[in-house]
């Protein structure tokens, strides 16, 4: 799997605030972004479940090489069955981050594996939120990054499960682009959200220095 700009700026803009001992990414795919968590803050347990074999692989294998393979660990498991046996221990998290699938166009490719990371139908949006309502700690954050046109629906959700968004950071490609991407933070407390904007390119392949100062650390040449 490549490396996509969804994931690392989510992996860049969570908030690390109240000092994460427990970290979650649910659909690790390559690990990408629980390895920035790792990068970024002390907590001593980042774990990561993905639900496809090749991924969890890959997601492992990258752990393992890295400078903080101590405090990574990989699960293979759907969310659900994840979320259920962490919840049957009373176990929570700090922070948890998911970059979702969120195709929800009534089509598939050909490729099983290829669906099964990129459609809704491998974790729908109210799985995803059902289960993080089970396993974030009292003061715990989830961030998350889903398509602009899913926003108003994705928070009106969210509230079901008293997951309340606290920040929100809307994203364009270029300044004259429409807003392609929202990036989301919610809490289990009602607040007056921060709402601000990010655009990520002056021209092609020319990046706004707003967003170089939000991801410069993770990329070897920025």
């Amino acid at each position: 799997m490549k490396v996509g700009t969804d994931g690392v700026l989510l992996g860049a803009w969570s908030s690390i605030e109240n000092d994460p001992d427990t970290v979650l990414d649910i659909g690790a795919g390559t690990g990408l972004i629980a390895l920035m968590l790792a990068q970024r803050c002390d907590a001593m347990t980042i774990d990561a479940v993905e639900i496809d074999e090749n991924a969890y692989e890959q997601t492992v294998q990258n752990f393992e090489g890295s400078h903080w393979a101590d405090r990574l660990y990989g699960y293979h498991a759907s969310f659900q069955e994840f979320a259920n046996e962490i919840a049957a221990e009373a176990a929570t998290y700090d922070l948890i981050i998911s970059n979702p699938p969120f195709y929800t166009d009534d089509f598939e490719t050909k490729n099983a594996a290829r669906n099964k990371a990129r459609f809704a139908s491998a974790l729908s949006f109210e799985n995803l939120l059902k289960g993080v309502s089970k396993i974030i700690s009292e003061n715990g954050v989830f961030t998350t990054i889903i398509p602009y046109k899913e926003e108003a629906y994705f928070i009106k959700l969210a509230a079901k499960y008293h997951l309340f968004l606290h920040r929100v950071c809307h994203v364009r490609g270029t300044a004259t682009a429409a807003i392609k991407r929202s990036l989301l933070e919610f809490s289990l407390h009602s607040n007056e959200p921060l709402a601000t904007t990010l655009t990520i390119e002056v021209i092609r392949h020319r990046y706004t220095q707003a967003y170089m100062n939000l991801t410069k650390d993770f990329y070897l040449k920025m």
